[in-house]
C-alpha cells in the first residue's frame, strides 16, 4: 500500500493572518492588551491615564491619555506591523529607553478585536479617528472632537478567533489579572495619575505622587498599609548602577511571592538573576518557606541591558550580569544587616564604590513591630554555654554613661525589669514595654560573632583531604573550574583538572570536611554557570555555624540576673540582624503605651 506525498508550495501569509499569529505572543488575555496600551501611553509622555473595563476586558477596554497623540497621516501606520516611532536604526535597539519598540502591539490587538483609535496632537485643530476590525485594509481617518492625547477602545476581544476565546477564564479571573497589571505599571511611574473602573464602578484612583510621602501612600494603597509600615527605604548608587525603593523587614515575609515588584529602567520584569540575588540577600534572616516582599527600582545605562529577550518583554538580559547580581545582593544584604533596635532616621546618599555601606532609613511612620508568624518548634535542650561574657558589655556601657545619666540616654531596648517564665525578658523603654525572646536573641548574637571570627581574615580556612575526591564532569564545567580556581581557593576549595571531563578536589573548607564534597562542588559550579558567582559554600558554612550558635545559646528556663538581661539588650542594639534569630523568627516586640492603654480601655 503506497502513500502519496503531498507537496505544498511556499506562499506568503496574508497580513491579517500574520497579525493574528503574532497576536498569539503579544495578546494572551485582556491583561496583555492593557499592558501594551498603557506602555504606549507612557511612551507618549502622558501624565494622566484613565482605564475603563467591561466584563473583565472581553467586552470593552478603553484607555484615555493626555500624551502627545498621533498625527493624522500616521494613524494608518500605527495599525501596520513593524511600524514604530521609537526605533529607526539597529543602534537604537542596543539602547532602548522606551517601553515599546517592536511595533507589534496595535496591529496584533486590531487583528483580534474591533479597535477604535482616536487621537489629536498639540498642533492639530481637531482629532482623527480610525477603526480597525481585523481586516487587511483599515478605514480612512475621519475627523472627530477630541482633546490632545489618545483614546483607544478595544471591543469584543477574540471575536474572530473563537478558539482563543474558549481559553479565557471567568470574568472575575480575567479582571484580577488585568487589575494586577494596572497596579504594577502604576508603581513604575509615580509622575502619572491612574484611574481604573470596572463595569462603570470606580476601582482605583491614584493621583500624582511626587513627594516621598505621596509615593508611600501609593505603595500602601497597592501593597497594603502593613507593607509600608514594615518596610525600609533603600537608596544605593555605585559603578553606574542605582537601586532604590522599599524592602520589607524579614519578619514581614509572605507565604507566596505575591508582593514582589521589580523594575529595570521603569520596565516591570520577572528576571531569574534578580530574584536569585534578592533571595540570597534574605537567606540569612528569612523564615523557612517564606518569601520576601519588596518594591525595587534598578536604573542603569540602557546600553547595558537587553530588553529584546522575551516576546512579552518580561525578561531582560544584562551585559554585566555578575556585576548587577553582586550589586543587588550586597546592597540589600547590607541594608538588612544595618537594621538595629532604635535605628535613627537618616537621609539616603550616593555612595562611594568601596568605602561606605548603604544608607537605610525607615519609611515615614515606621515602627519596628514584627507581625505574628507560625511558631517554629525548636529543641531547647541545648548545653548551657557561657553567658558571663555578655556582662562585660554592660560594664563598659555603665563606664561610658554614669548612672545619673542612664535615664536620659534611653537605650532603644530600655532596661530589664523582669524575666517571664524563664523564656522572655521584659524591659521598659521610652515607648513602653519591650518583650524579648532571650534564646532567639542570644542565638543571633552568638551566630554573628562566630561568622565574624571565622571569616575575619577575608578567606575561609581550608583543610587538605586525606583522600582527594575525583569525579567526572562536563567539558564546560571542567573549563569553568580552571577559570574560577582562584575564586574557589578564597572559599577554601582547591580543585584541579585531571582531564577534559574530570576534576579532583584536594582541599575543602574546614567546617565542611565531613560533608558530601562531590555534591558541594557540583552545586558550586552550577551556580557559577548560571549566575557567574556562588554563595553555596558560605551558605553551607553559615548553616553549620547557625546550628552551633543555636546549641551554644542560653536555653529556656535559665534564670538570668539583671546584669545579664541588660547585657543581652545592649548586645542586641549593636548586633547586625538582631531583629530575627537564625531561623527567621522575631526576637523582640515593642508594645507602646498607647497599645497598652487600648488593651485596658484607658481613656475611653
Amino acid at each position: 500500500m503506497s502513500s502519496a506525498i503531498i507537496q505544498s508550495r511556499i506562499h506568503k501569509l496574508s497580513p491579517q493572518l500574520a497579525n493574528q499569529i503574532a497576536a498569539g505572543e503579544v495578546v494572551e488575555r485582556p491583561a496583555s492588551v492593557v499592558k501594551e496600551l498603557l506602555e504606549n501611553s507612557l511612551d507618549a509622555g502622558s501624565t494622566a491615564i484613565q482605564i475603563d473595563i467591561e466584563r473583565g476586558g472581553v467586552r470593552l477596554i478603553r484607555i484615555r491619555d493626555n500624551g502627545s497623540g498621533i498625527v493624522k497621516d500616521d494613524l494608518a501606520l500605527a495599525l501596520s506591523r513593524h511600524a514604530t516611532s521609537k526605533l529607526k536604526e539597529l543602534v537604537d535597539l542596543e539602547r532602548v529607553a522606551s517601553l515599546g519598540f517592536r511595533g507589534e502591539a496595535l496591529p496584533s490587538i486590531s487583528s483580534v478585536s474591533r479597535l477604535d483609535l482616536r487621537s489629536r496632537t498639540q498642533n492639530e485643530d481637531m482629532g482623527w479617528r480610525l477603526i480597525g476590525d481585523g481586516r487587511e485594509i483599515a478605514s480612512e481617518p475621519e475627523p472627530v472632537a477630541h482633546p490632545v492625547g489618545t483614546t483607544i477602545e478595544v471591543k469584543d476581544l477574540f471575536y474572530n478567533t473563537p478558539a482563543r476565546r474558549k481559553f479565557l477564564r471567568t470574568e472575575q479571573t480575567e479582571y484580577s489579572h488585568l487589575e494586577q497589571v494596572v497596579k504594577r505599571i502604576s508603581l513604575s511611574r509615580f509622575d502619572v495619575s491612574f484611574q481604573l473602573s470596572h463595569n462603570q464602578k470606580p476601582i482605583l484612583n491614584l493621583p500624582l505622587a511626587r513627594s516621598q510621602v505621596e509615593q508611600e501612600a501609593r505603595v500602601a494603597k497597592i501593597c497594603g498599609k502593613s507593607f509600608i509600615e514594615n518596610a525600609l527605604v533603600v537608596e544605593m548608587e555605585r559603578a553606574g548602577l542605582r537601586l532604590w525603593g522599599w524592602v520589607a523587614l524579614p519578619t514581614f515575609s509572605r507565604s507566596q511571592a505575591d508582593l514582589q515588584y521589580f523594575y529595570v529602567n521603569g520596565r516591570m520584569v520577572k528576571d531569574k538573576l534578580l530574584t536569585h540575588a534578592i533571595r540570597q540577600a534574605y537567606q540569612d534572616v528569612l523564615f523557612h518557606g517564606r518569601h520576601p516582599a519588596y518594591v525595587l527600582y534598578l536604573e542603569l545605562d540602557p546600553a547595558l541591558v537587553d530588553v529584546n529577550a522575551h516576546p512579552a518583554k518580561h525578561e531582560v538580559r544584562f551585559r554585566e550580569g555578575r556585576l548587577v547580581h553582586d550589586f543587588l545582593f550586597r546592597s540589600l544584604h547590607d541594608a538588612l544587616a544595618g537594621v538595629k533596635p532604635g535605628q535613627q532616621e537618616t537621609v539616603p546618599v550616593t555612595e562611594n564604590i568601596t568605602t561606605q555601606t548603604p544608607q537605610v532609613r525607615p519609611s515615614s511612620g515606621w515602627q519596628y513591630q514584627a507581625p505574628q508568624q507560625t511558631p517554629m518548634r525548636l529543641n531547647v535542650a541545648e548545653t548551657l554555654g557561657s553567658y558571663r561574657a555578655l556582662g562585660e558589655v554592660l560594664s563598659s556601657y555603665e563606664e561610658q554613661a554614669p548612672i545619673a545619666q542612664q535615664e536620659s540616654l534611653a537605650p532603644p531596648l530600655g532596661f530589664a525589669i523582669a524575666q517571664l517564665q524563664g523564656v522572655y525578658i521584659l524591659a521598659e523603654n521610652e515607648k513602653g514595654l519591650v518583650v524579648v525572646d532571650m534564646h532567639a536573641a542570644h542565638e543571633r548574637i552568638t551566630y554573628e560573632r562566630m561568622k565574624k571570627a571565622y571569616d575575619e581574615n577575608g578567606r575561609l580556612v581550608s583543610q587538605p583531604l586525606l583522600m582527594p575526591v575525583s569525579f567526572h564532569v562536563s567539558e564546560r564545567e571542567a573549563r569553568l573550574a580552571e577559570q574560577v580556581s582562584n575564586d574557589l581557593k578564597s572559599l577554601g576549595l582547591h580543585i584541579e583538572s585531571l582531564g577534559p571531563e574530570q576534576v579532583i578536589v584536594r582541599e575543602v573548607p574546614a567546617l565542611l570536611r565531613d560533608g558530601d564534597t562531590e555534591s558541594l562542588v557540583r552545586d558550586v559550579l552550577s551556580d557559577y554557570l548560571q549566575h557567574g558567582s556562588s554563595q553555596r559554600i558560605k551558605d553551607e558554612i553559615n548553616e553549620l555555624l547557625a546550628t552551633m550558635a543555636c546549641h551554644g545559646s542560653v536555653r529556656a528556663n535559665r534564670r538570668l540576673s539583671m546584669d545579664e538581661m541588660n547585657a543581652l539588650l545592649r548586645e542586641m542594639e549593636i548586633t547586625e540582624r538582631s531583629g530575627q534569630c537564625n531561623h527567621g523568627r522575631p526576637t523582640w516586640f515593642q508594645l507602646t503605651m498607647d497599645q497598652l492603654d487600648k488593651m485596658f480601655l484607658r481613656g475611653q
